[in-house]
């Protein structure tokens, strides 16, 4: 099936006279006629469900859609974005572990690794998205677990060498762990250009409605465990806490990633996506397809006319001819990249901040990838607590102004753009 197809058909094929939609199992356990039965379940060796908080059929139908669009074999969803980038890299490194990062990615999930997960022993190495391959090598350790980086950077808008870097990380023998939300399966799987385990905050354009907080990971199903066996001792030595299950030699490449994440992190952490969560995200997953075309096209609208805009100093937009990541976007992205632009006012701080209060129709908000345009300025919010020159390291300078396109007719967003620069 199309991408437009698998959004509204993928994960769930009712039965005759079964609910069309993807119905909503809102119960916190499920009931078996013996203790065997149940049994078989908690030795993995029969698949059902019994908690909640490990599987929920609702949520691993919408689970299977998101796996369908992005051409894995598994997935699971979780409580957020954030959730599914540490279960992600949790899931394999632990304390004493290293992981090769990008240096551009989303700043929740950089404090996540760079503070939060070195608290708890895995520490990290940031490389540039554009270092050299020297460079990209020399990061790698022999405790080295995994790499990470994003398809398209949040704001930063770096377009990552997906192919570059998964031959780097196959190469030292550990996946590539990529985070597609912005450009969603739509315009890129990650899969495709050798990425081994991808995910998302479905918070975003997958939900598209500011409704709903979740993430996803999704296994392509084909990184070889076993063959780095002293790597992955959790993936490939019995695990005590589950029966002495040795996840890569009973679940093979198909299975061992996510089963080990549901079975063991999910348990617990508890950090699972509710059945009304995913319903709703479904009903956001089934116009995916169409609302991408949409922010795109709004998008290099407004990042065409606001780089012509004579109170705008700069413009960051991957689908923009000039801009650093062009090329690199029309390999990755030639359907477009996402809704999210980034520009510099003409006149510094004091400029983006009068934009900011001039705005009429685009709300000020940190939500990115909604149906409606949200537009934020990170030095005197997100950002606020950095100096000016801290924000220029950051690479967040105070003229920066992070517009997130929404669905609206792209006329009214211009119109509505020129007169807070011109004010």
């Amino acid at each position: 099936m199309g991408l437009g197809t698998t959004c509204i058909r993928g994960g769930y094929a009712p039965g005759n006279g079964e609910p069309r939609q993807v119905p909503i199992i809102q119960s916190t356990t499920f009931r078996y006629e013996t203790s065997e039965d149940m049994g078989k379940l908690f030795d993995l060796e029969a698949e059902g469900y019994f908690y909640s908080r490990l599987q929920n059929p609702t949520c691993d139908l919408v689970a299977a859609k998101i796996a369908e669009l992005e051409g894995g074999c598994a997935a699971m969803l979780t409580s957020s974005g954030q959730t599914a980038n540490f279960f992600a890299v949790f899931n394999i490194a632990c304390v004493g572990d290293h992981v090769v990062a990008s240096n551009s990615i989303y700043g929740g999930t950089y404090n996540l690794f760079a503070v939060t997960m070195a608290k708890m022993g895995v520490e990290f190495t940031f490389v540039s998205p554009d270092c050299t391959d020297e460079e990209l090598a020399a990061a790698f350790r022999p405790n080295t677990k995994a790499v990470f980086g994003e398809t398209i950077a949040n704001p930063a808008l770096t377009v990552l060498d997906i192919e570059r870097f998964a031959k780097a990380a196959h190469d030292h023998g550990v996946p590539l762990i990529v985070d597609n939300t912005f450009p969603t399966p739509i315009n890129c799987r990650p899969i495709e250009w050798g990425a081994d385990i991808v995910t998302h905050s479905t918070t975003k354009y997958m939900d598209g409605h500011a409704a709903t907080l979740g993430g996803c990971i999704v296994d392509a199903g084909r990184f070889d465990w076993m063959a780095h066996a002293e790597k992955f001792p959790g993936l490939c030595t019995p695990d005590e806490s589950y029966h002495g299950i040795t996840y890569a030699e009973r679940f093979g490449r198909e299975g061992a990633f996510i089963t080990k994440a549901t079975a063991q992190l999910m348990r617990d952490f508890g950090a699972m996506a509710s059945p009304q969560s995913a319903f709703m995200l479904n009903l956001g997953l089934e116009s995916l397809h169409v609302r991408m075309r949409r922010h795109c096209e709004n998008a290099q609208a407004i990042a065409e006319h606001l780089a012509a805009h004579p109170q705008v100093s700069w413009v960051s937009y991957p689908g923009l001819a000039g801009d650093k990541y062009y090329e690199r976007a029309q390999k990755y992205l030639p359907n477009g990249s996402c809704g999210v632009i980034s520009f510099g006012c003409t006149g510094g701080r004091a400029a983006a901040e009068r934009f900011m209060k001039s705005l009429k129709v685009a709300h000020i908000a940190t939500h990115v990838a909604d149906a409606a345009t949200c537009c934020l300025h990170p030095a005197s919010s997100t950002h606020r607590q950095m100096s000016e020159e801290e924000l220029a390291a950051a690479g967040v300078p105070g003229d920066m102004v992070r517009l997130s396109v929404g669905l609206e007719d792209a006329a009214d967003l211009i119109a509505d753009i020129d007169q807070a620069l011109n004010s």
